[in-house]
């Protein structure tokens, strides 16, 4: 399931709302065993251009 949310994201990622409503799903989908390498490859791929919304999703399950 991992490889599946981080290709949609990848496909959605040229538009904003888009790409956080696919995020939000994607932390749904994926076992939270996964959650750590998921965060870590999101922040590696995306946070040029969507950081505020990952820091959004991702300090929540920090927290």
């Amino acid at each position: 399931m991992l490889e599946y949310v981080k290709t949609i994201l990848l496909k959605v990622s040229f538009d904003k709302a888009l790409f956080e409503k696919e995020l939000r799903k994607s932390l749904n989908l994926i076992l939270p065993a996964e959650i750590s390498e998921f965060r870590a490859w999101c922040y590696r791929t995306f946070s040029r251009n969507y950081e505020p919304v990952l820091n959004k999703y991702f300090v929540k399950l920090a927290g």
